[in-house]
C-alpha cells in the first residue's frame, strides 16, 4: 500500500495541514508508488501498515454439467464504470500530492503513469478528473461544507477522496452516481480508513440527493465570482483593479476548450512546404495554429515518441513563447544570451534562427533542467547552443558588453497559463507573488548589463498581472535611462502587433487564443 494510503499519526479531529505549505518539501513531490499487484493478490504491507478487514465475496457455485462439459458460472454483467479502480487510485494519488504536497499536477501524472500500468483511455480520463478536481476546487469545498460540520479538521486524505468524487458527481455528467459513491468508500478502506467509511458514503449520498438544491451564492454575495470561478479572493481582487471588469470576468472565467499540442519545425533540417507534407501524413487531428507555419495537434497519445520528433525533425513550444523569440528577432552571427532557459524551446528557436552559426548562451539554475537544454540541442542537431548551470541573477563580470541580444524569460506567477495548468491559482499567495517581482527586478538589472550598446534585451513573462509586466518595465526604464522601447521587429506576427501598449504587449488567451504571455522590446543606447 502506498505511502499516501497510509493513516494519518495525528488524529483526524485536529486540523490538516494547509496545500502547498509543508515545509522541506521539493517542488515535485514524492516519486509515485510502486503499482498494485494486478494479480487478484493483496499487496504486501509496508512497515508500520496494518492489514484492513476484506470482504472477499464466494465464489459462485458451478452449474451442473450438461452435454458432457461443465457449463461456465453464470456472471451478472454489470455497468461498465468511466474510470477503472486503477484510474480512479491514480487520479486520488495525484490530486493529494499537489494538495498536500504542493506538487506540479502536469509532473506527478507523469510519474503515476509511468508507475501504474494504464490504458491510454484511462490516462486520459484520469488527467480530465484530476485537472478538472484542480481547476473547480473552490467550488466544489464550497458544496462539500454545507455536508460537513467542520471541513478544516477533517483528515486531508478523506477530504481529497471527497473533492475527487464530488467533481464526479457535480462536474462529470457520464460517470454514474452510485460508481463515484462506491469507489469513494473502497478508496477510503483501501487507505485504512475503515472508521470514516461511514461518513464518506453518507456526505456523497447527501450530495446526490441534493445536488439540484445546492445553496450556491447569490450574485450580490461578496464570495460569488470565487466560488463560481474557483479563483482565490484575493487573486480576484488584483484581476478586477488591473483590467476593465468585463475582461476581468472573462480573464477569470475563461476554460481552455483546446488543449491541443503547438508544434513548429526544425528551420534547420526542414522547409515549410516538407514539414506540411510531413504533418499530413500523421494520422493526427491537426489544424493551423495563430502563427503562420505553426500547427495544433490533437489525437496523438504520446507525440515525444514519434519518430519525427525524436529525429529532430519538429518542436513543441507554445506560440506565446515563440513570439517572444520572434520579438528579439535574432540574426546569423549575433552573440545572444538567453537568461533563464530550461526546458530549451526558446533557445533552440533562437539557434534556428541565426542558421546553427554565431554562440547562444543557455543558462538555467537547476542541473537537471540544463541537462534538458543539451538534449533539446542534440536532438535538433543545434552546435551553436553553449548550456550551463548559472543563476542569472548573480552578475558575471567577463560577460559585460559582450550580448547583441539578451532574453529574460523570467519566473513568474504563471497565470498566463491558469487554463492549462489550474493548480497555480493555489499555489499563488501574496507574499510569493511580492518575492518574484522582486526577483524580476534584480534579474533585469544584473542581465541588461551584458549587452552591447544598441543591444536589444526582451523581457517576457507568462503572466497576466501589471506588477510583473507592464509597471515592471516602467520601473526598470526608469532605473535605467540608457534604455528604451523598441518597435517590434519586421518577422514579429501581425496578428498581436495591435496589443503593443507603452511599455510593452500583453496577450491574453480568451481574447487572441494563445497562453496569456507579456512581451516587452528595449533597445540599449548607442555611445555617440
Amino acid at each position: 500500500m502506498s505511502d499516501t494510503c497510509k493513516r494519518d499519526k495525528k488524529p483526524r479531529n485536529q486540523a490538516s495541514r494547509p496545500p502547498f505549505r509543508q515545509p522541506g518539501r521539493g517542488p515535485y513531490g514524492k516519486p509515485a508508488p510502486a503499482p498494485e499487484r494486478r494479480d487478484g493478490r493483496p499487496a504486501p504491507l509496508q512497515p508500520g501498515e496494518r492489514q484492513t478487514a476484506r470482504r472477499d465475496a464466494r465464489p459462485a457455485p458451478v452449474p451442473e454439467r450438461r452435454y458432457g462439459r461443465p457449463a461456465l458460472p453464470q456472471q451478472r454483467r454489470k455497468p461498465e464504470p468511466i474510470l477503472s479502480q486503477d484510474a480512479r487510485r491514480a487520479a486520488f494519488l495525484v490530486l493529494h500530492r499537489v494538495l498536500q504536497d504542493g506538487a506540479y499536477a502536469s509532473l506527478s501524472l507523469d510519474e503515476i503513469f509511468a508507475n501504474m500500468r494504464l490504458s491510454q483511455q484511462d490516462k486520459r480520463l484520469t488527467a480530465v478528473i484530476v485537472y478538472k478536481t484542480i481547476e473547480d476546487l473552490i467550488k466544489l469545498d464550497y458544496a462539500l461544507d454545507q455536508f460537513l460540520k467542520d471541513a478544516q479538521a477533517l483528515n486531508i486524505r478523506i477530504r481529497n477522496i471527497l473533492r475527487l468524487s464530488a467533481c464526479q458527481i457535480l462536474l462529470m455528467d457520464r460517470i454514474p452516481d452510485f460508481a463515484a459513491v462506491n469507489e469513494a468508500v473502497e478508496l477510503t478502506r483501501a487507505c485504512g480508513f475503515e472508521d470514516m467509511t461511514g461518513l464518506v458514503n453518507g456526505v456523497l449520498r447527501s450530495l446526490i440527493r441534493q445536488k439540484d438544491a445546492l445553496a450556491w451564492p447569490a450574485p450580490e454575495d461578496p464570495n460569488y465570482l470565487s466560488v463560481t470561478h474557483s479563483i482565490p479572493q484575493w487573486l480576484l481582487d488584483i484581476f478586477l483593479v488591473s483590467y476593465p471588469e468585463d475582461t476581468a470576468l472573462q480573464i477569470i472565467a475563461y476554460r481552455n476548450p483546446d488543449h491541443a499540442t503547438v508544434v513548429r519545425r526544425n528551420r534547420i533540417l526542414l522547409r515549410q512546404e516538407e514539414f506540411d507534407a510531413l504533418l499530413r501524413r500523421k494520422v493526427w487531428d491537426i489544424s493551423p495554429g495563430v502563427l503562420e507555419g505553426v500547427y495544433r495537434v490533437k489525437g496523438a497519445s504520446d507525440i515525444g515518441r514519434d519518430l519525427d520528433f525524436q529525429g529532430g525533425k519538429f518542436s513543441i513550444q507554445s506560440e506565446g513563447s515563440m513570439a517572444a523569440v520572434l520579438a528579439l528577432a535574432p540574426a546569423p552571427g549575433m552573440t545572444v544570451l538567453d537568461c533563464c532557459a530550461a526546458p530549451g524551446g526558446k533557445t533552440c528557436l533562437i539557434a534556428e534562427m541565426m542558421q546553427n552559426t554565431g554562440r547562444v548562451y543557455a543558462w538555467d539554475i537547476h542541473e537537471h533542467r540544463v541537462n534538458l537544454i543539451y538534449a533539446q540541442a542534440e536532438r535538433l542537431r543545434l552546435y551553436n547552443i553553449r548550456p550551463a548551470v548559472r543563476d542569472a541573477v548573480i552578475y558575471q563580470e567577463r560577460f559585460e558588453g559582450t550580448m547583441d541580444a539578451v532574453l529574460l524569460d523570467a519566473p513568474c506567477s504563471g497565470t498566463g497559463v491558469m487554463d492549462n495548468k489550474p493548480d497555480i491559482k493555489y499555489r499563488l499567495t501574496r507574499e510569493g507573488l511580492d518575492e518574484l517581482v522582486a526577483l524580476q527586478a534584480d534579474l533585469l538589472d544584473t542581465v541588461s548589463r551584458y549587452l552591447k550598446p544598441g543591444g536589444v534585451l526582451v523581457y517576457a513573462t507568462c503572466s497576466l498581472l501589471s506588477a510583473e509586466n507592464e509597471a515592471q518595465i516602467a520601473s526598470f526604464l526608469g532605473r535605467h535611462t540608457d534604455f528604451a522601447m523598441d518597435e517590434l521587429p519586421a518577422g514579429f506576427p501581425d496578428v498581436f502587433r495591435p496589443r503593443q501598449r507603452t511599455h510593452g504587449l500583453q496577450l491574453l488567451p480568451h481574447r487572441d487564443g494563445v497562453d496569456g504571455f507579456f512581451i516587452a522590446r528595449m533597445r540599449k543606447a548607442r555611445h555617440d
